[in-house]
């Protein structure tokens, strides 16, 4: 209000531009007087008139105008609904999508952002809201964690290799056998040294810097490789070699950044997912 009065010059233009009563305005500004201790305004008879005072601090108050609006802006940002970003190592399966799908007809208007990477995503620095992760390792305990599965491995090889090797039935087995091997700066290579502790380096004919290659090169022949089972399921084209390898079995978790997780369509969602996806891969 003290900016209104000093641009428009009077009591009566600004209470007309405010749409309140000019008696109002008087009172506003003869409160703000009293508690700066400042004479802001010179009473006449045709209203209020800005004195120096009033004009040295009306750029000061126009930066504060300015700051209020601006937080305002912020605020109704922040109100607004945001997608919620999820990091995964790669594309979620028909299974999987069909939670989210299944939540998004409940909670419409939610919106999901995939990030397939197999990089370790700073979730407390905002780089994603939720991660679904498989580690034997514990957890950042600063994050929110829900475990939602044991991921398990097992051995696997392709049709055409069978054909021509045959597959080995135990791990004693696998003398004279090709394997090829998955292998990341930013993954732990549990697989990959299990797999040495059980074949020598020179039956490891590939490695692969992305999973999806490996599972490929399985199919095509060239070896035999260590699969998530959850992954194997969905691909008919696999053969397991013999039963799950239990010291590989990894917990399956969902880490949620702590601020992600004051929003409620994220508290809901994890709420939602987590018994879900552990009943839809037990």
């Amino acid at each position: 209000m003290f900016l209104t009065v000093v641009r428009e010059g009077s009591t009566l233009s600004a209470s007309r531009k405010l749409g309140v009563a000019q008696p109002t305005v008087a009172r506003r500004i003869e409160a703000l007087e009293n508690e700066t201790g400042l004479t802001l305004f010179e009473r006449d008879t045709r209203g209020f008139k800005p004195t120096e005072v009033a004009r040295t601090l009306y750029p000061l108050a126009e930066a504060i105008e300015e700051a209020a609006e601006n937080f305002a802006d912020k605020t109704r940002e922040l109100a607004e609904r945001r997608p919620i970003r999820i990091t995964a190592p790669g594309y979620f399966s028909d299974r999987v999508s069909d939670i989210f799908s299944e939540f998004v007809a409940l909670n419409p208007g939610v919106v999901f952002e995939f990030i397939a990477s197999l990089k370790v995503l700073n979730l407390s620095e905002g780089e994603a809201d939720i991660a679904l992760r498989i580690s034997k390792n514990e957890p950042d305990e600063t994050l929110i964690c829900r475990k939602i599965s044991t991921a398990k491995w097992a051995l696997f090889g392709g049709q055409s290799y069978a054909d021509k090797f045959g597959l080995p039935k135990s791990l004693d087995d696998l003398k004279g056998h090709r394997f090829v091997t998955f292998e990341h700066e930013d993954v732990p290579s549990h697989e990959r040294n299990w797999l040495l502790r059980h074949v020598s380096p020179d039956q490891i004919v590939k490695s692969f810097s992305e999973p999806e290659l490996m599972r490929a090169s399985i199919r095509a022949g060239h070896g035999l490789g260590l699969v998530n089972l959850r992954l194997a399921e969905a691909d008919h084209t696999l053969i397991r070699c013999f039963d799950n390898i239990e010291e590989l079995s990894s917990s399956n978790m969902m880490l949620i950044a702590p601020a992600a997780y004051r929003r409620p369509e994220v508290k809901a969602f994890t709420k939602f997912f987590a018994p879900r996806y552990a009943a839809t891969f037990k």
